[in-house]
């Protein structure tokens, strides 16, 4: 493996494969913070003990498991900003020390982030809705993780994190829903002060703090403490399978209410995507919302239903220089997306 490979390809292969109730859950998603007791957390120690801590998880992980070491200082900053569209990485990781690092397995479901928040971030990944697997395949390099190093440990307060919010179980479940059925039907604005209620968070596509472009949310769980690993993840799915009976009764209901108008607005949003010579990142996520849409109720033939999940990546300003070899002003950014846009709905429709 090498770095071109996480940053050349848009889409990572496990997204490729299927999962449960994927027309509505794009991914699951587990994240374990853990800490080493031999060092300072992250936000005291000096650059000395930062490496030491890259050092010594790279061989705790690489003993078991066969992942690529990338470490921030040897990227540039438009190739940590392509890994964070990708989600292989956060904002954190990419704007912190330069001391941080990340092991990526080649089909980019396990991604190990060192030195952000906390000494390890844990995160795996899967195509659709499968949070317990997702979370059995996180304990297991969690596990094999500890058999090499000594965490931050109390048996009142569980695993000690750099932020209170994590103390505990250190574990943030979630899911990337595609909910237009709720948004058009306007039951979100409902929903979310109600997910907010029984403990859990509505984010947008990029976690704190983002919008919620495309119509696609990120739903996770607030709680760390007072509750087990397994019972987290069985609260968060009990909420996540009820939003996806509410999200498939509102397309019904739009079906039903409105078919030639829902018609005519996915056909207009697949004619602006496959005509526009110009488009901005927040219009083309909301007409790839619209064809997606489409192609899961069966307006729209012959066209992936992935094609949201790569295009929504493919399309970020990140992407989009890389592949111009360097940076993009705004409208430039809006001109190759656009022909990127084109380009690949041509494909799909040659295929």
């Amino acid at each position: 493996m090498s770095l071109e490979h996480f940053i050349n390809q848009a889409v990572s292969s496990w997204m490729n494969e299927e999962g449960p109730e994927m027309e509505i859950v794009l991914s699951s998603r587990v994240r374990l913070a853990r800490n080493l007791t031999n060092f300072k957390f992250p936000s005291l120690f000096q650059s000395e003990e930062a490496r030491g801590v890259v050092d010594e998880i790279s061989t705790a992980v690489e003993s078991e498991f066969s992942l690529e070491l990338l470490k921030m200082e040897t990227l540039t900053p438009l190739e940590k900003r392509v890994l964070v569209e990708k989600h292989l990485i956060s904002p954190l990781l990419a704007d912190a020390s330069p001391y941080g690092a990340v092991l990526l397995s080649e089909n980019e479901d396990i991604s190990v982030m060192v030195n952000e928040e906390d000494h390890i971030r844990i995160q795996c990944l899967s195509p659709g809705l499968q949070l317990k697997e997702t979370l059995e395949k996180a304990n297991k390099l969690d596990d094999a993780i500890e058999a090499h190093v000594e965490y931050a440990f109390n048996e009142q307060y569980g695993y000690l994190t750099s932020c209170p919010t994590n103390v505990g179980t250190g574990l943030r479940a979630s899911v990337m829903m595609h909910l237009p059925g709720l948004v058009y039907t306007q039951q979100i604005n409902r929903i979310v002060p109600a997910i907010n209620q029984l403990g859990l968070v509505v984010r947008g596509i990029y976690g704190e703090g983002s919008e919620a472009l495309g119509n696609v949310f990120q739903i996770s769980n607030q709680l760390t403490l007072g509750k087990s690993e397994s019972d987290i993840v069985e609260d968060l799915l009990s909420v996540v399978l009820q939003i996806i009976t509410q999200e498939k009764a509102a397309r019904e209901t739009l079906i039903k209410a409105s078919n030639i108008q829902l018609e005519d607005r996915i056909f207009r949003s697949y004619g602006v995507l496959t005509n526009s010579r110009i488009i901005e990142s927040k219009e083309a996520a909301q007409c790839l919302s619209d064809v997606r849409l489409g192609i899961d109720i069966g307006y729209i033939k012959g066209i992936s239903k992935n094609i949201l999940n790569e295009l929504m990546i493919l399309t970020q300003p990140g992407f989009l220089q890389q592949y111009a070899g360097g940076p993009l002003q705004a409208e430039e950014r809006d001109i190759r997306r656009a022909a990127f846009i084109r380009e690949r709905l041509k494909m799909e429709e040659n295929c």
